[in-house]
């Protein structure tokens, strides 16, 4: 009993899994260590599987030098189309490490090992409502056909061109960073606003001790202010998740 095999397919759908096992321990929500990396791994088997047909068309199966080249680059295409995601979703983090700095919650800075962040309450309370609006809202979806996409425009075994990878990744971290500020911005304001009318206060009653007070002030100002930003995340969320799957296509 002779059974063949479909080399060609097997080593196409191989290196698909390791373009969708690079992409899913970056990019959020899926890196998150929370999901065990056997969950992971089954993950990027099945996705390997289904996007089987489209990354075996026309590939021809390569000798082992050439094999083993293929999986350095699929390495790569997997890690920066993650780092992609992973830059458009960091816009909330920073917001929420703004809002801790501006409201003096930057003293209780801790690391969070389940969700790798090093952050005061608010980063790392933004970056768990992002993961979670994520899977709510079926963003996830969004990155993953993204990802599918890829092998239509860069064929497994086939390489990349760094020179648009280099584009969208600059600006992403310029979106990045104006988003971050945009999102945090209204209470950055109320907060500077804040430190000014204290400022003023101290000049007109030095014995007050004005600084003093402002601790407990802006902390108390952030609380009540906060809901204000947070009750619009399911949106900033949904727009992010378009944002980085119009950079995974670009890219593309």
């Amino acid at each position: 009993m002779e059974i063949e095999l479909n080399l060609p397919w097997i080593e196409a759908t191989m290196l698909a899994g390791v373009r969708m096992i690079a992409f899913l321990v970056i990019a959020p929500p899926f890196s998150s260590s929370a999901i065990p990396l056997r969950i992971k791994g089954m993950l990027a088997l099945g996705l390997a599987l289904a996007v089987a047909p489209r990354a075996s068309a026309g590939y021809v199966s390569l000798d082992t030098a050439a094999f083993f080249v293929a999986l350095l680059s699929e390495v790569l295409i997997g890690a920066i189309l993650g780092f992609l995601v992973m830059i458009v979703f960091s816009a909330l983090q920073s917001a929420g490490s703004l809002i801790d700095l501006f409201g003096g919650f930057q003293l209780a800075q801790a690391f969070d090992p389940q969700m790798m962040i090093n952050g005061a309450q608010f980063t790392r309370l933004y970056q768990m409502t992002a993961l979670a609006l994520l899977f709510a809202s079926d963003g996830y979806q969004l990155m993953i056909g993204g990802l599918v996409r890829s092998f239509g425009a860069l064929p497994v075994g086939g390489g990349i061109d760094l020179a648009e990878p280099v584009q969208a990744m600059t600006a992403a971290v310029t979106q990045m960073f104006l988003a971050a500020v945009q999102i945090a911005g209204p209470l950055i304001i109320v907060l500077f606003l804040a430190d000014a009318g204290l400022g003023l206060l101290t000049r007109v009653a030095p014995a007050l001790n004005a600084f003093a007070l402002g601790f407990p002030l802006k902390i108390l100002l952030v609380v009540l202010l906060v809901t204000l930003v947070y009750v619009a995340l399911p949106q900033l969320v949904g727009t992010l998740a378009d944002t980085a799957f119009g950079l995974l296509t670009a890219v593309n």
